[in-house]
């Protein structure tokens, strides 16, 4: 499924769309996009404005390098002004209730590995747990007015979001065998930080080369200064007695991470790289197809897709362990392979190791989860990959003890 193709309706639209100054139409420049989500939250203050910046290099590759299509466009400018009003709200929000700002956020879950590498079906399994707080996509998309616990499950911004996040599917139906999409299932740490604009979620939706290449390098501090805020948004009118979170993402960031969450407990993945590369590739080429008709690139994603590029990121966790950076008891790390054959053991390994209580009432639930959501239950996800960079993850797998699967 290297070439996701288009529903005919969307081929349509967009053609016609090729008769239009797309430019002027629809609009993606920053004080276009400023302007506009003043106007429509009656607000003007965004709070610290470190991300005007990385808002601006964005705003120039979407103009250039994406080749965005009408719905490509449109999409792209609903996203970016969700998250600017997201900025405009929660900054009023706070300085109307300080308060928020002191909600302790304590020793938050994080899981991290490399995309495909299992983090979502262990993220879905571990928030199987009663205990567990995990962000929704409806809430991470749409936080304010701040979610109360009557209303959480009836909430009218669970449809809306549903019908955003759906919508992905019906542009790209091959989507939906590659990632799960709805308004009320967990969200990734990417969307929670994409109010900020520095988000590894912003970069993956569009052929930005230049934001794409200064977000794998940027300091990432703001970015989860405002990953807390949310965080402490979300659980002030709903607490959440313990947050699950998870992002392929910090896997990278893992000393930016600890210094606003010192005592964070954080769960890698490990599965064989060449699986998860191949994989990786294939939700890339999904991503894009929805807003534009440029050929995906795969080079330009070395972070995630390239032999070397992969195993560096994979080797520096190795090393900051090493070193003390990232603290050994801060960092659990379980294997793909054991969370298919034991899931039981597997959590039960994790909850040993952060010294956490493991109910029987929570064992069993995750095993009737797991048997209501057997694999390839939305369909088949077909990909090729390349096993002819087995030589980069010798370290890897050894350390790890990472059997191959291709």
């Amino acid at each position: 499924m290297s070439n996701p193709q288009n529903p005919e309706w969307l081929d349509s639209t967009n053609r016609e769309g090729e008769s239009f100054d797309l430019p002027s139409v629809v609009p993606l420049d920053f004080d276009s996009l400023v302007n506009a989500a003043k106007a429509k939250a009656g607000l003007d203050d965004f709070g610290e404005d470190y991300w005007q910046a990385p808002l601006k290099m964005l705003c120039d590759d979407l103009n250039s390098v994406a080749e965005l299509t009408l719905f490509g466009r449109l999409m792209a400018r609903n996203d970016l002004l969700i998250w600017l009003n997201q900025r405009l709200e929660i900054t009023e929000l706070t300085k109307r209730h300080p308060e928020i700002l002191q909600q302790a956020i304590v020793a938050p879950m994080f899981i991290v590995g490399l995309p495909r590498s299992g983090t979502s079906i262990l993220f879905e399994v571990l928030a199987q747990d009663p205990d567990v707080g995990v962000p929704k996509m409806w809430e991470s998309m749409l936080p304010t007015p701040p979610p109360e616990t009557a209303t959480y499950s009836t909430d009218k911004r669970i449809e809306h979001a549903h019908q955003l996040f759906t919508q992905w599917n019906r542009a790209v139906p091959e989507f939906a065998t590659v990632h799960e999409m709805a308004g009320d299932i967990p969200a990734e740490c990417g969307l929670i930080m994409a109010g900020s604009f520095i988000s590894d979620h912003i970069a993956s939706l569009h052929m930005s080369d230049n934001y794409g290449g200064w977000h794998a390098q940027a300091d990432l501090t703001p970015a989860y200064q405002w990953h807390k805020i949310m965080l402490q948004v979300l659980q002030w009118k709903n607490p959440r007695k313990r947050w699950l979170l998870k992002a392929p993402a910090h896997q990278s960031k893992l000393d930016t991470l600890l210094k606003i969450y010192p005592d964070a407990r954080i769960i890698q993945t490990h599965r064989d790289p060449i699986q998860c590369m191949g994989s990786a590739t294939n939700l890339m080429a999904c991503l894009y197809k929805m807003r534009s008709n440029k050929p995906f690139n795969a080079a330009a994603f070395d972070e995630f897709l390239v032999g070397e590029a992969t195993a560096q990121r994979l080797e520096l966790v190795i090393d900051q362990v090493a070193s003390g950076v990232v603290p050994k008891q801060s960092l659990c790390d379980s294997r793909y392979c054991d969370l298919m054959d034991q899931p039981i053991e597997c959590v039960e390994h994790i909850y040993r190791y952060f010294d956490m209580p493991l109910s029987e009432a929570t064992k069993q639930r995750i095993l009737d989860y797991l048997a209501a959501k057997p694999k390839g239950k939305f369909g088949a996800h077909n990909y090729q990959s390349d096993a002819t960079e087995r030589h980069y993850f010798e370290r890897y797998q050894q350390h790890y003890q990472v059997p191959s699967e291709v």
